[in-house]
């Protein structure tokens, strides 16, 4: 399919984003583009984050479901749920939707529904070496990160490693800058988030096939 015939439905500001984001997940299965969203929207997303209180927040786990469970060992990160309920989300969300009406237009790649949080690492927080997707859970099959902090240098650490197999040991960093927003196949990219040397703000989000079986919907609606 050609961009041209993908663009209904998506704002014309964002088409060359967009466009630049399907070659590239074609191309080679992950996608970094810095700045990416507007100022003005990282911004609202960054000051709504630091809004939330403390217990808005709760400690990050593993697995899904009856698998989930938490292990310091792995992660330290705090997570929120991004529920539209705030006018930063309603517009974090209505973005997410736009880029999967065209992902879906011009790879046809059958995404179903989306979910994302707020993510807090406080400074020596990690995230070690992992997969997106889970065992028995394959429906995660795009996992995208949106970075939110403003000021950010090298200096600071925390970047995100992106390796291209198991037995890729150097991976491509990223940090985590204002707007930035990294995407790639759930179950292609192990990866892993470094410590970081100040508070660090992100979204991470997960696009998501419809793998229902008989009358049980997963995702659910």
């Amino acid at each position: 399919m050609s961009p041209h015939s993908a663009t209904s439905e998506v704002p014309s500001s964002n088409l060359d984003l967009f466009e630049r984001i399907a070659v590239q997940l074609q191309q080679q299965g992950y996608s970094i583009q810095p700045n990416a969203l507007s100022h003005e929207m990282a911004m609202s997303l960054y000051q709504y984050q630091c809004s939330l209180t403390h217990s808005a927040f709760e400690n990050a786990g593993i697995g899904r479901k009856q698998k989930f469970h938490k292990n310091e060992s792995v992660r330290t990160d705090k997570v929120c749920w991004i529920d539209g309920s705030s006018d930063a989300g309603v517009q974090w969300l209505a973005w997410c939707e736009a880029l999967k009406t065209y992902l879906n237009r011009r790879l046809f790649m059958g995404l179903f529904s989306f979910e994302s949080h707020f993510a807090y690492y406080q400074p020596g927080d990690f995230y070690k070496r992992h997969y997106d997707a889970f065992r028995g859970a394959s429906n995660r099959v795009l996992s995208m990160v949106t970075y939110l902090n403003p000021q950010w240098g090298a200096q600071d650490k925390g970047e995100l490693v992106l390796y291209q197999h198991d037995e890729d040991a150097t991976g491509v960093s990223v940090y985590p800058e204002l707007g930035t927003v990294v995407l790639f196949l759930s179950e292609e990219f192990p990866h892993e988030v470094k410590p970081a040397r100040q508070n660090r703000y992100s979204i991470a989000g997960w696009y998501r096939v419809n793998t229902s079986i008989g009358n049980k919907i997963d995702p659910p609606k």
